[in-house]
């Protein structure tokens, strides 16, 4: 098989993919896929291995010793590759499903938070950082949140309609809805239970994030107009991806200027997703005018 051709089959779709992921993070990552193709490893192995990854990151940050932080900072790395290549997997053994979409997503919350709790743990510990640095943490976890919830939702958003998907962000929601309440009463499904009650809530809050007109409205629009109106806006969008602000922590634990990655996460990208939201809402008031 030819491995370019398996690697584009492997991402989700070259406009909504991070920069960073496509020139670094999922070459990476494919290396991975391709040694464990024809093994009897799944996409939620990949994922677990994550999880041991980015919280031997988190564990590493908490000891605070330069080389503690600067092995924190390798380790997170390849947390993103391993968090990679578990959707590359799925894709290419075309084995993925939504549970493990959700599982992947969770892996992801635990990651970050663990990593944020060892930043703090590591300064709380530090005489020469000021107690400010705390709030300034918080604030930091906090925007990169609302910021990775705004970026998943355009981006699904964007491939609902331009690669027709069968089920949308609102029916995907709908049917987790039945499914969770179908759970509700089962003791044996208490983890797929919690898992899809964690997903529901995130979804509550993206929502509250993202103003109504953003919500809906859109599936009727024509696909190929809909790509041209956002395609340069979703690259701007997935600038502040996930992988843009870790590798920004990577970046910056190497460099030991913690105060460049809290710059960066709470007044470059929320600036960012400021003005990104002025023009998304001004590109989709378009379609009301073309579609009256």
């Amino acid at each position: 098989m030819n491995w370019f051709s398996d690697y584009k089959k492997s991402l989700k779709f070259p406009a909504v993919e991070e920069y960073i992921d496509l020139v670094f993070y999922r070459p990476l990552a494919f290396l991975i896929v391709k040694a464990v193709y024809n093994t009897n490893i799944k996409p939620d192995n990949l994922t677990f291995v994550a999880i041991l990854s980015g919280l031997s990151a988190a564990s590493l940050y908490a000891y605070g010793y330069p080389w503690s932080l600067k092995a924190g900072a390798l380790m997170y790395g390849l947390f993103i590759v391993m968090d990679c290549s578990d959707g590359q997997l799925a894709r290419l053994k075309k084995n993925g499903s939504h549970i493990g979409r959700i599982i992947d997503g969770v892996a992801d919350y635990i990651v970050v938070t663990a990593v944020y709790v060892g930043l703090a743990i590591h300064f709380s510990g530090d005489e020469n950082v000021k107690a400010s640095m705390l709030v300034w943490l918080i604030v930091s976890g906090v925007s990169v949140i609302a910021q990775s919830m705004l970026v998943d939702f355009f981006r699904t958003r964007f491939l609902d309609i331009v690669v027709k998907r069968r089920s949308t962000l609102n029916d995907e929601i709908a049917e987790f809805k039945k499914e969770y309440l179908r759970l509700k009463d089962d003791r044996n499904k208490w983890f797929e239970r919690n898992i899809i009650h964690f997903y529901l809530i995130y979804s509550g809050l993206q929502r509250t994030l993202t103003p109504k007109k953003l919500l809906s409205g859109f599936m009727d629009v024509p696909h190929d107009e809909y790509y041209k109106k956002n395609n340069v806006l979703i690259r701007f969008w997935v600038l502040m991806g996930p992988s843009a602000s870790r590798t920004t922590l990577i970046v910056c634990t190497l460099l030991n200027r913690f105060d460049i990655f809290l710059w960066v996460t709470i007044a470059v990208f929320n600036i960012l997703a400021v003005i990104l939201m002025i023009i998304q809402h001004q590109v989709d008031k378009s379609y009301s005018t073309i579609n009256s």
